[in-house]
């Protein structure tokens, strides 16, 4: 039987290695491939025949055989593939709905959002579009040490998800997690006890990890709240919103502002909806970490 795959799309070696430092963590707990992919973009007006003919492979099949080589180094099995595409996007979202994807891993900027464009045109169309989960990192800055990870809880239909990678990345890591929550500076205590149940709802989801702490934290801007614990930790990753609609991937831009702003590394989840294999991870997490 074929495991599932981790597909990670990658252009330049820079990018490549820091996503792939990512995909090995989520590969090895979850038990994952890795399929390495570079999309070469041909221009409208030159057919996909023409452009296997003239264009060339060389930089692409580089960074993919490079990475590919790491990821087997590093004990996870890997395969590599270039391809060649009219829109990298709809090349990603097409091989997402087959070749037995369960997840993508995409790397974005942290470029300024344009209008109608929330993380970036073509990231945009795979959260939207791809068949799989989709983790988005940011690749923009220097990577620090990854002794705990922050997973701040709004409740949405990708939080879990997030706290599931959260445990993956931490068991690999042998890292601590704190999930987290915000409420008003002047919230009362029934409002305080619901962030709690929250919490310990959540908590479960992480799976076996051996140091977990849960957070009610005070702030008027649940943004501005998140963003400024974000420093006490080496990785903070939350789920994307959860409406289909392009202006709403980030729900109430709470997500957005936190990628564009964090102090930490910062890992944004979107889950297909699969409640029966999410019950799955959460059964092969607890067996793991028995054996831990």
């Amino acid at each position: 039987m074929t495991a599932d795959r981790l597909l990670v799309p990658v252009a330049n070696p820079e990018t490549a290695d820091r996503l792939l430092e990512t995909a090995v963590d989520v590969a090895q707990d979850r038990g994952l491939e890795l399929l390495v992919v570079h999309v070469i973009d041909v221009p409208s007006q030159t057919s996909l025949e023409q452009a296997r003919a003239s264009m060339d492979r060389e930089p692409g099949e580089s960074v993919v055989s490079q990475t590919v080589e790491r990821a087997r180094a590093a004990g996870v099995e890997a395969t590599g593939l270039v391809r060649y595409g009219h829109d990298v996007a709809g090349s990603l979202v097409d091989l997402a709905s087959g070749a037995d994807v369960e997840a993508m891993l995409l790397g974005w900027h942290g470029r300024p959002r344009r209008r109608d464009i929330v993380l970036g045109s073509y990231i945009d169309t795979v959260l939207r579009e791809a068949a799989c989960d989709v983790l988005v990192e940011r690749v923009d800055r220097d990577r620090g040490p990854i002794e705990s990870v922050f997973v701040p809880v709004a409740g949405g239909p990708h939080t879990e998800y997030a706290a599931e990678i959260a445990g993956s990345i931490a068991r690999e890591r042998d890292a601590s997690v704190e999930l987290a929550t915000v409420v008003a500076v002047g919230a009362d205590e029934e409002t305080v006890e619901e962030a709690q149940a929250l919490l310990a709802q959540t908590s479960p989801a992480l799976g076996a990890v051996d140091s977990v702490a849960t957070t009610v934290l005070r702030s008027n801007e649940v943004s501005v709240g998140i963003v400024d614990h974000t420093a006490e930790h080496g990785l903070t990753i939350l789920g994307a919103g959860g409406s289909g609609l392009l202006h709403r991937i980030v729900a109430d831009d709470v997500a957005e502002s936190v990628a564009r702003q964090a102090d930490s590394d910062v890992l944004l989840c979107r889950q297909r909806d699969r409640p029966a294999k999410t019950l799955l991870y959460r059964l092969q997490d607890g067996l793991r970490g028995i054996g831990r």
